[in-house]
């Protein structure tokens, strides 16, 4: 199967598969697999590749984000009981006051995004917006979607997050890598503005499952540093932290100079950083004399993580199987029909790709690699246009983020919502920021060409 009724079973799919989670309340790693299997079957996979193709898909998800989930939901639990999360927490508070934190968590996230994956900083930065929430009293809600808001849009706008850097590089402006970090930070500022007023809004109309925890057993501040007795000291709070994310930022900016540094390339890796930070976290607790509870902690933290794992997982089969079945061919070899659209052509190529396939930077690398023949006949052959056409890619791939994104899980997960209310959240916040983030784009272009 091809063309149109090929792009009709994929819609027919998704809706099948959001009804079987949010209305029938079957399990969400069993309704994308076998979504998955009926969607490959229709849409003419060959039947002995299909088990290999979704053999594919849950490794290759394993393999690019497990452990990184892993070690970073252990550092978490780590902060979380050496009460170093709620020390960073009392020092945010500190800086930006208890009125504004949304707007700080949202700070937080598009500035730890710009080095890391938006995963991999969403898992990282998840213990501060939990300590947050405590600290100040405010939606559960609104903090994640303000921290997912913030780490999506410097994930999908500004280098050295591989996928802009990819983009820049193929569409001919490898070389002009501060414009498209400096008008790729411009252009963060309408969909950050959108992101945090979307944030408080949605964070009135649904309530996460600690929303409702917190209401029945509401503890002050003051009570919960007794339970810890003395908080550690703000730099060792921090360190297991900022200290992976300056590694990765590190190895990030020696690969974009070109500069070969095996040991920091390899310190950098977010599975390395990540295991840097465990260690920390580990020091940590050694210090607070709770070392024999070290075993138990981990324990329950891979009992946490599992679930995550295996529904993330299941969502790259899903990408998997559709990058198979033929469809993002047929887009690529349409592609002809939308290119009348000019600089909105970026963005509804990438925001088809990024629907249709899970991931963001799948969704950038592939448009720009389609763009690069056409940049001329669109008029956007100049450095600054493509530049700019880098923004409107990365604005296309933020729409919007769904069942079949290892993101939308981890924030729906860790920031323990059910599915159906990631869809309320996550998916419609990245249809708000996506659409802001063209606004701004568009502007830009008006002025600049």
């Amino acid at each position: 199967m091809t063309g149109i009724p090929l792009i009709v079973v994929f819609v027919l799919a998704i809706v099948v598969m959001i009804v079987a989670i949010s209305k029938y309340k079957i399990h969400p790693f069993l309704s994308i697999m076998t979504v998955s299997l009926v969607f490959g079957i229709i849409a003419g996979v060959p039947i002995a590749e299909l088990p290999k193709t979704i053999g594919e898909g849950f490794s290759g998800t394993f393999k690019s984000i497990g452990i990184v989930i892993i070690f970073g939901a252990l550092v978490g639990t780590l902060l979380e009981k050496t009460g170093a999360a709620l020390k960073m927490a009392d020092l945010v508070v500190k800086v930006v006051g208890k009125k504004h934190p949304e707007l700080a968590i949202l700070i937080m996230g598009w500035i730890v995004s710009i080095p890391v994956f938006c995963d991999s900083g969403f898992v990282i930065l998840n213990p501060i917006r939990k300590a947050l929430t405590k600290r100040t009293g405010t939606s559960s809600v609104a903090m994640t979607v303000a921290l997912s808001m913030g780490l999506y849009i410097s994930h999908c706008f500004i280098p050295p997050t591989p996928g802009p850097i990819a983009a820049a590089d193929s569409l001919g402006i490898g070389d002009h890598l501060l414009l498209v970090i400096l008008l790729g930070a411009v252009l963060s500022i309408p969909p950050l503005v959108a992101g945090y007023l979307f944030a408080l809004y949605i964070g009135g109309k649904v309530k996460a499952r600690d929303d409702e925890e917190d209401a029945s057993l509401v503890k002050s501040y003051d009570q919960l540093i007794a339970e810890y007795g003395k908080l550690p000291g703000g730099c060792a709070s921090f360190a297991p932290i900022i200290v992976p994310i300056i590694l990765m930022a590190l190895a990030s900016g020696l690969a974009m100079a070109k500069i070969n540094c095996p040991v920091i390339a390899f310190l950098g890796t977010p599975v390395i950083a990540l295991a840097v930070g465990v260690i920390l976290g580990v020091v940590l607790l050694a210090s607070a004399r709770k070392m024999d509870e070290f075993y138990a902690i981990t324990n329950d933290t891979l009992m946490i993580v599992g679930p995550i794992l295996f529904i993330t997982a299941a969502g790259g089969v899903l990408g998997k199987v559709i990058s198979v079945s033929g469809m993002v061919q047929y887009i690529t070899a349409n592609s002809n029909v939308l290119s009348t659209i000019g600089i909105f052509f970026p963005f509804v190529l990438a925001a088809i790709l990024k629907t249709a396939q899970g991931s963001s930077t799948v969704a950038i690398t592939t448009t720009a690699g389609m763009l690069a023949p056409v940049l001329p006949a669109l008029g956007l052959d100049s450095p600054v246009l493509a530049a700019l056409c880098v923004i409107a890619i990365g604005a296309g791939a933020m729409t919007v983020s769904h069942a079949n994104d290892s993101y939308f899980w981890v924030v729906t997960n860790f920031g323990e919502m059910e599915p159906q209310q990631g869809y309320r959240t996550q998916t419609l916040g990245t249809l708000v920021i996506g659409l802001s983030s063209m606004l701004g784009v568009y502007i830009a272009y008006m002025v600049l060409a």
